[in-house]
């Protein structure tokens, strides 16, 4: 570039252009006012295209902030069904655990009753049968919380 001043960039002069546009008049040949209202109209749509460009991007940027935001936000909700649904599962299975317990417990002890009321029966009908017989039969027994203990002798004479 030349430090020389010729028509054109006399045309872009800034002081030119204000002095020319304080006058309200175009300068003196009507080519140069046509260039200098063209180079306006480029310098203004470079200024708006640059203002818009700037808008779509601090828009793109907002709508991507709320974008991350919404999908950490439903991340959260779905953590929480999981959660949810994990602990409803768990508390499921303890309630399905302790019914087969109780169940379980509940057949054993019937079994238990049943066996000891079978035994008091044969006890009950082997006395019976003892004490019409000639022999002579000493027994002993005890019932305790836990267990039943029998002690049986039996002397034929």
């Amino acid at each position: 570039m030349t430090d020389e001043w010729t028509p054109k960039t006399k045309a872009m002069d800034i002081k030119t252009v204000n002095t020319d546009l304080s006058k309200e008049t175009c300068p003196v040949d009507n080519e140069q006012c046509i260039k200098l209202e063209k180079t306006a109209i480029k310098i203004q749509s470079w200024w708006r295209g640059n203002m818009v460009r700037r808008t779509l991007l601090d828009a793109a940027l907002g709508a991507w902030a709320i974008q991350c935001w919404w999908r950490s936000v439903q991340t959260k909700i779905v953590e929480q069904k999981r959660r949810l649904a994990l602990k409803l599962y768990t508390c499921q299975e303890w309630a399905v655990v302790k019914v087969q317990a109780y169940v379980r417990m509940w057949q054993a002890r019937r079994r238990f009753l049943q066996a000891r009321q079978a035994a008091c029966i044969i006890q009950t009908q082997w006395r019976w049968h003892a004490s019409q017989s000639q022999s002579m039969i000493h027994s002993h027994y005890e019932v305790k919380a836990s267990r039943l203990e029998l002690d049986i002798e039996i002397l034929m004479t």
